[in-house]
């Protein structure tokens, strides 16, 4: 190992990443929820193989974080974070926005310790995180983009489900 790995993270920075990897593992449980929840409906969403996808994706990140803390002999301590209390994640629109939620957060504590790194002059770090973030940017940009696309969805099929009103008939008697 280098002398960089050999370097102790400052008291901040790992609970930061110790809190980081265990929203990551919350977070991929949200996502195997989601998963299974919408994975009975006879037509899949769309989006269905995004949260397939990010559950192991954010399992993979949440043990790159812990890697991290070990390679820089920091204690590993995962905090419990509560699961969402969601036992059903209605239409689609709610789950892309309960997963829009959950993606804004992480990028959040992404930022923060990105922060909180820069001040304690935590370049490895720093550099470490980067890669997490344009992940995040990604995910988000993906989720909006889908919260449109069903909105959009969802507006049409309301108006063709819609039943004309009296004045707006062809005029023509059957």
């Amino acid at each position: 190992m280098g002398s960089q790995a050999q370097k102790l993270l400052s008291e901040a920075c790992r609970v930061a990443v110790n809190y980081l990897a265990s929203y990551e593992l919350n977070v991929s449980d949200a996502y195997l929820t989601m998963s299974y929840y919408y994975d009975e409906e006879t037509e899949a969403p769309l989006y269905l193989p995004f949260f397939e996808d990010q559950i192991e994706v954010k399992k993979e990140h949440a043990k790159q974080f812990i890697t991290y803390l070990r390679e820089h002999r920091s204690k590993i301590c995962l905090p419990v974070i509560k699961r969402p209390d969601i036992d059903n994640w209605g239409t689609g629109i709610q789950a892309i926005e309960s997963a829009l939620q959950l993606e804004n957060t992480l990028n959040k504590l992404l930022q923060d310790l990105m922060n909180l790194a820069s001040q304690n002059s935590e370049t490895d770090l720093l550099n470490f995180l980067k890669k997490f973030l344009a992940k995040q940017k990604r995910n988000i940009n993906y989720l909006e983009y889908q919260r449109s696309y069903q909105k959009e969805l969802d507006r049409l099929t309301e108006k063709e489900v819609t039943p004309e009103k009296p004045g707006e008939a062809s005029g023509k008697e059957a």
